[in-house]
Formats: structure tokens, C-alpha cells, sequence
């Protein structure tokens, strides 16, 4: 996913307090800058920063990552671990395609930044961002819309720009974005140039430049901070890389929480080890661990929604089980994500320029867990307590 950040200052040519325009752009990965043709986005990059790379959180998936840049916390610490997860205290399942859930606030740990800005006296509009549509420690955003991929991308710009438009008093600091079609093009289509991808990627380029046009007819065009990221790339599958886990385990006594490429699985207490010594080394592509021994570079540990027994895939290798498989067989060609972040096929991008940011830097890679303190500096908010620094992402800004 991609994202845009606009800042506005105050005391400027423009009477709008400091704000921030979040814009995300699923599966955009950090080469496709050099791949495809993207001069919206080229021409912001060349006007600041641009990182090596945006590094995801594990696993890199849609709404881990998006929570984790709204939070500045690990999954373990924020409490979504998967798009797909059970919960064994609620005795309940979170899925993305469960409104009711996604709803929930009791899923949502952590303080994300919208909830932040609320509570120190800042309107907010989280347009389409996970972990908008809930209440959250007892704050909601004053503008917010549940998911509906139908609305279109002009659409959505206009609904922001409506928001800016809103008098002072009114008027959000904090609003997001959200557009899915890299992704999609990227999950459908060979994630390395394909005319798919390139189409799709083509696509957001001009949504971000209708945007930037909207800006500029409100003249904040000179007056706003830019920053692009992306929570992860795309890696190639195949249908030469896929494992069948039931040839390895009885998957009626160990229940699957998620499939892939991460498997969680579930097994009564009493068959945990076995189902574990069942699997670890079983097949070459698969890295199996008890949940206590995740490596804890991941920060993947300590949360009760992991499950006992946890398989991480290659990059590029798929998990499932024969009997879905002779379903929905691997297509031939296609991407996914959800892969080690160390992968640089799962790195996302980071672009900066604006006022706030200093011109001609090539920084090198970026968490994307530093990004909520860079939020929290330019709309002058005392962070919630996290697991980010500015001090990581200060070589970007003008000394």
C-alpha cells in the first residue's frame, strides 16, 4: 500500500491549521517508481526525500500494516496480527469481510493517530483507513465511512477535498485516503511489470494528481508537506511453489486461523508439540516455530491472537491443503504479500517534499513504525506511547 501525507502550516499563504492528508496505495511496491510511468509521483519525489525503501511490519499484510503506521506499534503490540485471526479470551474471529468486527473496537489496541488528534482537541476524517469504522478507548473520528470499493477514486478525492473545504472550526487535520488498484492488478496479474500492474499503477499516479490538482485550486499547493509510503510490495507465486500442509499434519485436530504465508494453526494444548515435531523441517520452504520462539526480529511474539504454532513461507511459496487446492488451484501467474519485511520484494516506498522537508536526500531504509511520530510532529500532538522515534525519520526534515 501506498500512502500520501499533506501538510498544511498555518501562518502560511493559506489560513488552514497544521494538517495531514493520508493517502494509501495498496501494493505499491518501491521499484515500480523505476518501472512504470509515474510522473505525478516522480515529480513529488524529486522535489524532497526519497528513502531507499519503507520497511513493513510482519506479517505484511493489509490491515497489520495500515494499523501499525496509524499506531506506531508492532502487531504484537497493537493487537491485529492478521487480516484472519481468532481471539481465545473473546472466543470470537475477526475477518476483514466481518463488518461487525471490523467495527469492534475491542479488536483495536493501541491509540492511532486519528484517536490521538481527537483527544487533544483536532478534528479528524480517516476516509477507508482499518481500524476507522471502530470506537477506539472511547473516541471515534468526527468524519469517518465504512469500506465500499465501489466508490470511485475521484470520488474519494472529492470527499476529502470537501473536508478541506469545511470552515476552520470544522475543518479535520487529519484525513486518509485509500486505493486499492495496484494491489488488485498485482494480486490478478505478474507482479514484475506486467501490463496489469503497470495499467493499475498508472491509474493512482493520476488519482494522486487529481488530488494535487485540488490542492492547488485551493492554493495549498506550496503551503503542504507530501509524504508518500507504502505498507508493502508484491512478490511472484507459482504454481511450482506451493505447499500442502495436510501432507504433513491431520488438519482436524490442528484448526488453521490463517493460511498463508503465514499459517496459524490451533491444536487442542494437549497436541500442540505434537502437531509442532509433526511439521518443523518438514518441508524446505517452510519455516515452522513454536510462538514463543518467533524470531524476535518480527517483534511476533507475545500476543495472545498468534496462535501456538506458527509456519512462515518463503517468499514466493504459497500454504495451502489439497482438498482447497483441487478448488482454487495456484494460478500461473499472480503476486502476494505477507512475506519476511527483510524481503526487499515486500519493501514499500517513502517520498517526502514539502516546507517541513529538506531537498535532494536519499536516505536509507525506513520502518514504517517511525511514521506515526512524524505525524504527531507535524500536527504539533504528544505522541501515545509507541514503538517508533522521530529521531529515525529527522534526516528527512529541514534543519
Amino acid at each position: 500500500m501506498l500512502f500520501l501525507l499533506v501538510s498544511a502550516v498555518a501562518g502560511q499563504s493559506v489560513d488552514i491549521a497544521p494538517t495531514v492528508v493520508l493517502v494509501s496505495l495498496d501494493g505499491f511496491r518501491w521499484d515500480y517508481l523505476d518501472r512504470a510511468k509515474t510522473p505525478t509521483l516522480n515529480r513529488i519525489a524529486a522535489r524532497g526525500v526519497r528513502a531507499e525503501r519503507l520497511i513493513s511490519v510482519f506479517p505484511t499484510k493489509t490491515f497489520t500494516a495500515h494499523y501499525s503506521i496509524a499506531t506506531g506499534l508492532y502487531p504484537e503490540s497493537h493487537g491485529i496480527v492478521a487480516n484472519t485471526m481468532y481471539d481465545p479470551l473473546f472466543d470470537a474471529w475477526f475477518r476483514l469481510s466481518d463488518r461487525e468486527a471490523v467495527g469492534d473496537g475491542r479488536w483495536w489496541e493501541g491509540e492511532p493517530i486519528w484517536v490521538t488528534a481527537e483527544k487533544q482537541g483536532q478534528k479528524t476524517a480517516p476516509y477507508f483507513w482499518p481500524g476507522s469504522e471502530a470506537e477506539i478507548t472511547g473516541v471515534r473520528p468526527s468524519f469517518w465511512e465504512p469500506f465500499d470499493g465501489n466508490v470511485r477514486n475521484a470520488e474519494r478525492i472529492d470527499q476529502v477535498l470537501s473536508w478541506l473545504d469545511l470552515p476552520n472550526a470544522e475543518r479535520p487535520t487529519f484525513v486518509t485516503l485509500y486505493f486499492e488498484d495496484v494491489d488488485t492488478g498485482a494480486h490478478d496479474h505478474d507482479p514484475e511489470g506486467s501490463a496489469g500492474v503497470n495499467a493499475a499503477i498508472a491509474a493512482v499516479d493520476s488519482a494522486v494528481a487529481l488530488l494535487l490538482d485540488g490542492l492547488e485550486r485551493r492554493s495549498l499547493e506550496d503551503d503542504v508537506d507530501l509524504i508518500i509510503v507504502s505498507d508493502h510490495g508484491m512478490a511472484q507465486t507459482s504454481a511450482n511453489r506451493v505447499i500442502f500442509i495436510d501432507d504433513f499434519v491431520d488438519l482436524d485436530v490442528a484448526k488453521v486461523i490463517d493460511w498463508s504465508p503465514v499459517l496459524q494453526l490451533r491444536p487442542a494444548d494437549s497436541l500442540v508439540e505434537g502437531v509442532y515435531r509433526s511439521l518443523v523441517g518438514a518441508h524446505p520452504h517452510l519455516a515452522v516455530y513454536r510462538r514463543e520462539e518467533i524470531p524476535q526480529r518480527l517483534h511476533y511474539r507475545s500476543h495472545r491472537r498468534i496462535a501456538p504454532i506458527v509456519g512462515i513461507a518463503d517468499e514466493g511459496w504459497t500454504i495451502t491443503s489439497r482438498g482447497w487446492y483441487g478448488i482454487r488451484p495456484q494460478p500461473e501467474i499472480g503476486g502476494a504479500h505477507g512475506y519476511d519485511p527483510a524481503s526487499p520484494s515486500m519493501g514499500g516506498v517513502l517520498l517526502a517534499a514539502g516546507p517541513s522537508f529538506a531537498v535532494g536526500v536519499e536516505a536509507r531504509p525506513v520502518q514504517s513504525i517511525h511514521l506515526y511520530s512524524l505525524f504527531c510532529h507535524i500536527l504539533g500532538l504528544e505522541p501515545s506511547p509507541n514503538e517508533g522515534t522521530l529521531d529515525s525519520v529527522r534526516v528527512m526534515l529541514r534543519r
